[in-house]
């Protein structure tokens, strides 16, 4: 690190969300942190990031579901000083359960819930000592209901969800916060990488650009707030999800998304190369 400020780290950053996440941190000034599995992505993003703003950027190479890397990340993280986390990485498996493949699904845990949580754990003693601290977790409207086609991804969202909240109110008054995003549909590579490119195509839902979603985000975070739900659609789907009755919200996702799902989805093989947009 050659900056006096200590690291802006943003996961899953070599596009959509963690990508403007990274623009609108190294636009604050602050060295910004780069980490997804894409290493040509994150450095034309570095590169970018340095002539716009001339903040240090540091790139990480790494595959957040591969214990073996996530481990070693955390041991780099622990060991600088660290003023921003983003924790945003993720990725979704589209499709009944039953449907797919179960080492992506087992991925899709590892990099959504299991990464998430040891990267936390990894900065945050430093951030205590410090007293002067920022999280900010990207979970999802999802994970505040029963998403069919979507289980396993929605439940490691519910996940996020409820550790960034949780967090959120231990660090009450300690000079560290947790803030959740949780974004509803965003018109990114997520969905490609989930197996169904045609579901941006859907006119049913209401798109957020990948960069509103980023900067409502940082904004909340700045300003310590438990939650940041971006939009109309977003804000609607939270409180459905929290209030409409279980057995009525999962029928009525069933009948909805189903019949998109199936004119949406992609061949059987999809291309891993985005895992964290």
């Amino acid at each position: 690190m050659t900056g006096a400020r200590p690291w802006a780290v943003v996961t899953g950053a070599s596009s959509g969300i963690g990508a403007w996440l990274a623009r609108g941190l190294a636009a604050r000034g602050h060295p910004v942190w780069v980490v997804a599995r894409r290493g040509h992505a994150l450095d034309e993003l570095a590169a970018e990031l340095t002539d716009r703003t001339g903040v240090d950027v540091r790139v990480s190479v790494r595959d957040l579901a591969d214990p073996v890397a996530r481990d070693a990340l955390c041991e780099e993280l622990a060991a600088e000083p660290v003023a921003v986390l983003c924790a945003n990485a993720g990725f979704p498996v589209c499709g009944p359960v039953t449907d797919n493949d179960a080492v992506r699904e087992a991925a899709c845990v590892e990099v959504n819930a299991v990464a998430l949580h040891a990267l936390t754990l990894a900065v945050l003693p430093g951030m205590s000592a410090r007293g002067r601290g920022r999280i900010l977790v990207s979970g999802s409207t999802a994970g505040y209901q029963p998403v069919p086609t979507a289980a396993t991804y929605a439940a490691t969202k519910a996940f996020a969800n409820t550790f960034a909240e949780s967090l959120h109110a231990e660090l009450r008054g300690t000079g560290v916060s947790c803030t959740l995003l949780a974004p509803g549909p965003v018109r990114t590579d997520f969905y490609r990488v989930g197996g169904v490119p045609g579901l941006t195509d859907q006119k049913l839902l209401a798109w957020q650009s990948p960069r509103y979603v980023a900067e409502a985000g940082l904004r909340a975070m700045e300003r310590g707030r438990r939650l940041s739900v971006p939009g109309p659609v977003a804000k609607a789907q939270y409180v459905v999800g929290r209030h409409l009755p279980r057995t009525v919200l999962a029928a009525t996702l069933r009948g909805t998304i189903l019949p998109r799902l199936r004119g949406a989805r992609a061949p059987r093989t999809v291309e891993p190369s985005a895992r964290a947009p």
